[in-house]
């Protein structure tokens, strides 16, 4: 069993990771614009929909990846996700109010841009 935590870990790691870079930069390529403005809306959701019955920032991935972690005896898991793969990834401590503020505006700013590309054609003049 625990090889199989070990896969779903490395799993949780790639995916969630392409899922966040995908979330920050897939507005940039004209073909993944609908699917990023789709990825940020599920995350949205997610955030401060579950986010109400769960806490803000629920993430279902970060809740089943940790879920995976602790069956692996990882203890001390911080709150948020991006915090955890900085410590992880980078091997760097930097403070989770840093890293929570640095998540929001990465997310909303992402989003603004999504929204203005995506939508942008609707509204010019012709």
């Amino acid at each position: 069993m625990t090889t199989l935590y070990h896969i779903l870990d490395w799993f949780f790691l790639v995916f969630h990771s392409l899922l966040i870079l995908f979330n920050i930069f897939g507005w940039m390529w004209k073909p993944t614009r609908k699917a990023n403005l789709v990825t940020l809306t599920l995350t949205g959701l997610s955030w401060f929909v579950l986010g109400i019955f769960y806490g803000i920032g629920y993430c279902p991935l970060t809740d089943w990846h940790f879920d995976v972690l602790r069956n692996l005896g990882v203890e001390n898991l911080p709150v948020s996700y991006i915090k955890y793969l900085i410590d992880r990834i980078l091997n760097v401590n930097i403070n989770a109010n840093y890293v929570e503020v640095g998540t929001g505006v990465g997310f909303f700013v992402a989003l603004i841009i999504s929204v203005n590309v995506n939508f942008n054609k609707m509204f010019k003049k012709h």
